[in-house]
This record gives structure tokens, sequence and C-alpha cells, in this order.
């Protein structure tokens, strides 16, 4: 059968297995029939639910504004799937085109889509992860003890990081008269996201809402009492934090465990895939029948000195499914590169942050309008002369303004005036972003397999 024979009979009566029942799932099953798929589709998730929205789970769940069921993603329509809910994947025959399933069925594809996400990171000592009162949030069910618990007038949250998640939930607690404090290794809240200079005004930020702030320590141990219930922290500086409630909040473990031995490139950091979405093999041959999306995938981008970047964006997900699902039933000359332009937001303490581009990558930061001072500002960020991100407080509106800069390469510093220039941003200063080589909470050592005699995938997670 030659290639347009092949993928004609692929669209009318192929098989397609999408891995990930989440947002990336459900556009690209979507994307699949808009682009007239009209062959069977498995959609395969190892919760027991239906798709449903993430952002709302750190913000109106835990304010009790909305119940974490009320969360379910609406359909642009009908994607005429079998679904497989509450049943995880846990392996893949790349040979036999089978998926392998935890209730020990095996699932025949033609073209297969692994969109399988993240989880959180969970605290690293088993046994007090265990202890009463300990919690994650990364799904439905998540949110809603920790909204349960929440409702019962804890006396003290000790949130672990503050990153975007931990300090939505710092947010979420004070704007329930709920103490908090915030124990958070780097130097300021935000810090490995925006940087130093925007670190500090979220700092100064959540001190002034209540929040006890403590920067530049760990947590190292947890406590219970006779009962199995969380007591209290033991801190690196020697303190010690009371709390009824611990919420370990370390950024997320990618879904790749399923994949061990498959032969797909695939390990702690993402499965590595081309622009168009195709996985490559553990050799560093792309493969043709397998596709990545959402926040499992690494792929290089052009605007990026084609880093391989694993972006965990809920437009991203939505972006990089649809390109997926069309690539999977076109011929080559018609497949598109995945090529979004990455951004982010979020609300806490009062405040709308939103961030286009990768400021993470960024040397200098020239606040272009607004002020630090009064919390509402625009941040831009410079990398090897050119603009590479830009964040906002409060001001939004601006943000397209910058993503056109980002995406014509724009030279850094802005050679020209900008609307509500203050004193702040007469020049640009350092971005102050913690040094990569000091180990952290996420992977210290990874041997990513490209060498032929290390093929084996080693996490050390940071102590």
């Amino acid at each position: 059968m030659n290639g347009d024979r092949q993928l004609e009979w692929l669209r009318r009566e192929g098989r397609i297995v999408i891995v990930g029942a989440s947002l990336a799932g459900l556009r690209a099953a979507e994307t699949l029939r808009e682009e007239g798929f009209a062959g069977s589709l498995t959609v395969i998730g190892d919760e027991p639910y239906e798709p449903y929205d993430r952002p709302p789970l750190s913000k109106q769940v835990l304010l009790g504004k909305a119940t974490s069921d009320r969360t379910t993603l609406p359909r642009r329509r009908d994607p005429d799937a079998k679904w497989r809910l509450g049943v995880a994947a846990t392996g893949l025959d790349m040979a036999a085109g089978r998926v392998k399933l935890a209730d020990g069925d095996e699932v025949p594809y033609d073209r297969l889509l692994i969109a399988t996400g993240v989880r959180a990171r969970p605290w690293p000592n088993e046994r007090e992860a265990e202890l009463d009162g300990v919690f994650v949030l990364r799904t439905c069910d998540d949110a809603a003890r920790l909204h349960s618990r929440l409702k019962q007038g804890p006396r003290r949250v000790l949130v672990i990081g503050a990153g975007f998640t931990g300090s939505e939930i710092a947010s979420a607690c004070r704007e329930q008269g709920i103490e908090v404090t915030v124990a958070e290794r780097g130097a300021a809240p935000l810090v490995g996201a925006l940087g130093g200079v925007v670190g500090d005004v979220a700092a100064q930020m959540q001190r002034e809402q209540g929040v006890d702030l403590r920067c530049g320590v760990m947590v190292t141990s947890l406590e219970g009492d006779s009962t199995g219930r969380v007591r209290s922290a033991h801190l690196s500086d020697g303190a010690e934090v009371e709390a009824d409630i611990v919420v370990v909040s370390l950024g997320a473990t990618r879904n790749t465990e399923w994949l061990a031995g498959s032969g797909l490139g695939a390990g702690p950091r993402g499965i590595a895939c081309d622009a168009g979405c195709r996985a490559f093999d553990i050799r560093g041959i792309v493969t043709d029948d397998i596709f990545v999306a959402g926040d499992v995938a690494r792929s290089p981008h052009p605007l990026f000195g084609y880093q391989f970047l694993s972006l965990e964006h809920w437009g991203n997900a939505v972006s990089q499914a649809e390109i997926a699902a069309h690539n999977m039933v076109s011929a080559g000359s018609d497949r598109r590169p995945h090529m979004w332009v990455p951004a982010f937001w979020s609300s806490q303490f009062g405040v709308n942050i939103k961030s286009v581009g990768v400021p993470s990558l960024g040397e200098e930061i020239l606040v272009a309008q607004g002020s630090l001072a009064e919390r509402r500002f625009t941040g831009v960020y410079g990398y090897q002369g050119r603009v590479i991100g830009a964040v906002t407080f409060d001001q939004s509106r601006w943000l397209p303004f910058y993503q056109h800069l980002i995406e014509t390469t724009a030279p850094f510093p802005l050679p020209f005036a900008t609307v509500d220039r203050r004193s702040d941003g007469k020049r640009p200063i350092p971005a102050d972003f913690p040094d990569p080589s000091v180990p952290t909470h996420g992977p210290t050592v990874t041997l990513s397999g490209y060498s032929p005699a290390d093929r084996q995938l080693v996490f050390t997670p940071g102590r």
C-alpha cells in the first residue's frame, strides 16, 4: 500500500489511541474528528473522571466558589470515542503497536498520541507523606480533600514551595482568614519562573497580606502526633512551625514511567519530540506513528534557540494537541509545526499575573511600564540582545504587544519609548534567576540515554 492509500485507509478505518484523558487528550480527540478521521478512537485515562479543568482547583475550588465535580471541560463536539477511564497505561509495545493496561488488557493502535501529563511531586519521605493532614494539589480529588479540611478551620497551614501553585494556595488560605506559613528554598516566591526582581515584589505582596513567608530555608522533616496527624515541621534554620495542614507544592513529575523499556525517548524531563509532535525513540530517530502533546512533551522551539521546552501551560496543551492531531492524519507536506509562544497566568492576593515567552531564560529585566513599587507593571526580559519574555502585574492588556516583540526577535533593551515608563525602567537590571547548578527539589542527575552505553535512566531527587 503506497503512502497516499495508507493515509486514506487510516483516516477511514484506522485505530487511534490517546493515552491521557485530560485537556490535551480531549482537544486532540475533538480535532481528529474535525479533521475528518472516521476510524476507531480510544481515550485511556487513569482517573475515573471525564476530562476536567485544573486551573480552578487551586483558586475557585479552594475558596468554595466551585466544587471539584463542576470543573468538567466543555466539549467542542462529541469526539465519538471509546473512553477507558480509571485504568492506567502500564506499558507500550512499539513493535506490535499495542498499549498495555493495568487491568491486563491491551489496546492495539495504528497511531498513538501520548498526553499523560504530570503529577504532583510528593513529599520525599513516604512515612511523613502518609501523615494525616499532608496534601498535594493536582487532581480534583486532591482539591476536594484539601478544601474539606480547610473548611474545618485549621489553626495554621504550612505550604512547602512558593511557586505559582504554592502561592495560589497561600492566597486562598489568607482570603479565608486562615493563618499560613510558606517555606521556600529560593530567595523569594516565584523566583524560579520570574527571577528575583519580580520575586521580591511577590514577597512583599505576600507579607502584606499576612503570610508568614520564610525564604532561603528547607523543610527538613514533618512530625506527627500520637494519632498519626501532622503536628509540625522542622526547618533547616532550626525553626519549628506548628501546622494542622501541610501542602507539599514542590513542582511536578512527568508521567513517563510506564514507558520504561519501550524504546521511546522518555524520561524524567518528558518525552522528546520534533516540532511536528512526533516522538523520538531512544536512539534519537523520529517515529511516525507515535505523537506527544501537553505537559509531558519536550519539543524544540525556533524562537528559543531550538531548545527542547517542556511547557506546563493550559494554552500549550490545547495548541500542541491540535497540531499533533492534525499531523496524525495528514500527509507529510500538510503537517504543521508547533510554535506556540508560551503564556501563563495566575491570580493571587488580588493581583492578576500573566507572562508570555520564556522569562526564565532572561539575563536582564526592564520595567518597561508602570512601577514595581505600585505592583502594577510590565517587565520585559532580555537574552543575548533580544526580547525573550514579558510579565505583567495587573497590566495584561499590553501582553499582545510584547508577544509580537518576542515573535519578531525585537532587540533588547527596547530602542523606543513606552507608555508610562517610570524611573524603574531607565535601564535594564539583572533578572536575578537562581543559579541552575544549585541543587533543588528537582532532579540532580538525569542520564538521558543519548549515549549508546547509557540507556538506563536514573533519577536522583534533591535532598
